[in-house]
């Protein structure tokens, strides 16, 4: 799974949790519907501005909508890309 299918798929819980539908959560919000869809189906990811808005209007710690995301970033070794090692 994608960090955006795995954002949408907290989205769609927190939003399903607050009994709205994409529509609602867009109005409130201040996106447009079709934005919350995309996000939703990890087509887009969700820009700080946006993830904000969120959070805020679901009424959710933003670590719920972050749940299960994970990054590793990478280190040159030798003059070459290496996975980061904690």
């Amino acid at each position: 799974m994608t960090f955006a299918e795995r954002f949408g798929r907290n989205l769609a819980k927190a939003r399903e949790r607050m009994g709205l539908t994409q529509e609602d959560l867009g109005f409130y919000a201040d996106l447009h519907r079709t934005a919350v869809g995309q996000l939703e189906r990890g087509e887009r990811t969700a820009r700080l501005d946006t993830f904000v808005k969120l959070a805020n209007t679901l009424r959710t710690d933003p670590n719920e909508l972050l749940e299960g995301l994970t990054w590793h970033p990478t280190e040159i070794t030798d003059g070459r890309w290496a996975p980061f090692r904690d």
